[in-house]
């Protein structure tokens, strides 16, 4: 088994013992309860636990190093390599577990543009991981299109463990990327977003690579006239909120494409988190707590099957899986054209950002690589005051190539469309930073969202920020004129002047490590220390 050619062909023949092969999500949820692996809600969903795992591992990913990848990944903390022995050792071992137990094979594609269609096929060790990629993953019938090749395969195996020592993992779960096999292995954990972020790392490296399309970890959304937004956004920002908008059809939450024939999605359902979930605040996605649905990690009572969403007994980390039309203005075919606006999605605790400002095309860059937001009290162990957080694209534990790659991508796709708005949207607090200030007003964000959407904000005046230097809009329908300016907000506006120059310093520091390589368009956007 030392060539590709010996891979390709016995990759799509790891069947086990016994194998259930496309199954429907009926059957699937069926034999789940009777193997006791899991239980029904009060509403029909299927509730399982992921067991250690309750989250990926990123520490405990890995790529395979050889001649496909060795001068193209940006190897380093997030991209960590393997050994293609190591790599070859572990697949005849999980080929060998396998063989000898029940399994559950699915054929399946990512990307709703045909053009850029990725199949898949995936082997599970059990039939609710199975239903996971069901819900998550494009199916055939979706595509109207049969591939003569399956393009990559995904094994799973929970109950297959890793020695370190032997196969080259830094613990006994891993998920090990072969982009010359394409193979995906994953072992030792249960949690099902490896398999959808394995797919999405692959297609990180695959269409901005080979294809010239900048992969995105946004969600997305269209107007009755057919004008796109984009929403970026890390963890608490409100990306999924404000993205779930019932006027508008949703194309999808988490994943999506840029080519020159416009967005599309690369999945076909939506992973939403499931804390503290309620149907005032996201009425469609608690709507998909039905039939077919996959909840994992939350707390059920066993008798009434009533779900407790507030309860973290398990993991913050609680999740819904389930097919995007489970989404009631979910578009029928997952993508759109051109979009028209980008909004970048920050919950800034320190009080600083405008709740709304407009970016040229050097700040959306430079925004798009920082990618910033800021972690408070309360929401993680040992975070006492507010914590900014970079990742670079919004996602830099899923890019396979340099962060700039993405970023100049971006930069061509504004040049190409002159008129897409780019804006930046601070969700966190305005009049002081957290502790002394307020969290602005949900009402006032969809409000400035809808403004620009509309293009109620294209001949307002705006005034340049002192520090960020992007424009700030002076006026807004809906919003009251006073909050737009966070300075004057303040009790001491000089104390701001200091806080705001703090941050940029933050700012400055994270972009330090992408400044030597980085476009001048990219550095003259950068924040004004003097």
């Amino acid at each position: 088994m030392n060539t590709s050619e010996t891979f390709k062909e016995l990759r799509f023949s790891v069947y086990g013992k016994q194998v259930h092969y496309q199954l429907s999500a009926e059957k699937l949820i069926s034999q789940t309860l009777e193997r006791g692996q899991g239980s029904l809600s009060d509403s029909g969903a299927l509730c399982v636990d992921t067991g250690t795992f309750t989250g990926r591992s990123p520490k405990d990913k890995f790529t395979v190093i050889d001649d496909t990848t060795r001068d193209t990944i940006d190897w380093g903390d997030v991209n960590r390599p393997i050994s293609q022995a190591h790599f070859h050792g572990l697949y005849s071992k999980m080929r060998a577990y396998l063989a000898d137990r029940e399994v559950w094979v699915r054929d399946a594609y990512a990307c709703a543009n045909p053009r850029y269609a990725l199949s898949i096929r995936v082997v599970n060790e059990t039939p609710w991981a199975n239903l996971f990629c069901y819900n998550l993953f494009l199916r055939p019938e979706q595509q109207h299109m049969i591939a003569d090749e399956t393009d990559w395969l995904i094994l799973q195996a929970p109950g297959f463990k890793a020695n370190p020592e032997q196969d080259g993992t830094r613990s006994k779960n891993f998920t090990v990327v072969n982009f010359t096999s394409k193979i995906i292995l994953i072992g030792g954990t249960a949690y099902t977003g490896e398999m959808k972020k394995g797919i999405f790392s692959v297609l990180n490296y695959i269409l901005p690579e080979e294809k010239g399309v900048l992969s995105m970890h946004c969600s997305a959304n269209e107007g009755i006239e057919g004008d796109v937004s984009l929403f970026f956004g890390l963890s608490g920002t409100g990306k999924t909120t404000l993205s779930a908008d019932a006027s508008r059809a949703l194309i999808g939450d988490d994943e999506h494409g840029w080519s020159d024939e416009g967005i599309f999605n690369f999945e076909g359902g939506c992973y939403a988190k499931a804390i503290d979930l309620n149907p005032e605040k996201e009425p469609e996605i608690f709507g998909a707590i039905k039939p077919g649905a996959l909840l994992e990690n939350l707390v059920v009572n066993p008798s009434s099957g009533v779900i407790d969403f507030s309860d973290t007994t398990k993991t913050e980390n609680t999740r819904l899986a389930y097919p995007i039309d489970f989404i009631h203005n979910a578009k029928k075919v997952s993508s759109g054209g051109m979009p028209k606006n980008i909004f970048f999605l920050t919950c800034d605790a320190f009080g600083i950002l405008p709740p709304i400002s407009k970016l040229d095309k050097g700040q959306a860059m430079y925004h798009f690589i920082s990618g910033y937001t800021a972690k408070v009290a309360g929401t993680e162990m040992g975070v006492s005051a507010p914590q900014s957080t970079f990742s670079a694209c919004f996602g830099r534990v899923f890019l396979p190539l340099h962060p700039l790659k993405y970023a100049e991508l971006l930069g061509s796709k504004l040049d190409a469309n002159p008129d897409i708005n780019v804006w930046l949207v601070n969700t966190g607090w305005i009049g002081g930073a957290y502790g002394t200030g307020n969290r602005i007003s949900l009402k006032y964000t969809r409000a400035l969202i809808a403004a620009a959407m509309k293009g109620d904000l294209q001949h307002v005046r705006y005034e340049n920020h002192p520090v960020f230097k992007f424009a700030v809009p002076q006026d807004c329908p809906g919003v009251p004129a006073e909050i737009l300016n966070p300075r004057n907000l303040w009790e001491d506006v000089k104390e701001y002047d200091r806080k705001a120059i703090d941050l940029a310093l933050l700012f400055e520091h994270h972009f330090s490590s992408y400044a030597e390589l980085a476009s001048t368009v990219i550095k003259d956007a950068a924040p004004s220390l003097v």
